[in-house]
């Protein structure tokens, strides 16, 4: 059969067979006009790395099956080699699942801890309510008081920024009392 009819056969591009030929994973034999001709062996062999590959196999781990079926072989998994080559993807395939407990484990550590923390910071009720207090006031306003005891009324009026009655001409000119500031308290 020609490459195209192989490829067909074996769902592949003839493209990946020309790169398995060049691997030499693939031989075909050659027709009196320089086609390439390949058997149902080839077929054979196509199907084997297929399978392999589905298993995780790189191309060249599937060499020692290809070679047990080119060594007539019924099965390319029946020859020394390829039961070496199982073994070590055995071993290779452990190792990951072992990788995957252990970080399994750490997830849903980590998943536990938030969980916890989730549920402490989650208030039991309604948020806090803040309300606004006459507490002690500010400091700046503690000390400009402090120096109206010290120097008298007159020490806002001379600065500016009382009219002489005690009523803020800051607040755009228009003598308004200041309010008392308060605390915001939760």
């Amino acid at each position: 059969m020609r490459i195209g009819e192989l490829a067909e056969r074996a769902g592949m591009s003839t493209r990946a067979l020309r790169y398995y030929e060049s691997l030499g994973l693939l031989s075909a034999r050659r027709t009196g006009n320089g086609y390439r001709d390949y058997g149902e062996d080839d077929l054979a062999q196509l199907r084997q790395i297929r399978t392999l590959q589905e298993f995780g196999f790189t191309l060249e781990q599937t060499r020692p099956f290809v070679d047990c079926l080119r060594a007539g072989h019924p099965e390319g998994d029946s020859c020394p080699a390829s039961l070496e080559v199982y073994r070590s993807k055995l071993a290779e395939l452990d190792e990951v699942i072992d990788r995957l407990r252990e970080i399994r484990e750490q997830v849903g550590a980590q998943l536990a801890r938030a969980e916890v923390a989730a549920s402490a910071a989650t208030p039991a009720g309604p948020p806090p309510r803040c309300e606004l207090t006459a507490g002690q006031p500010p400091a700046r306003e503690r000390d400009r008081e402090e120096r109206e005891k010290r120097h008298g009324r007159h020490h806002r009026s001379s600065t500016g920024t009382d009219d002489g009655d005690g009523r803020d001409v800051r607040a755009g000119g228009v003598g308004v009392r200041s309010p008392r500031p308060g605390r915001v308290r939760c």
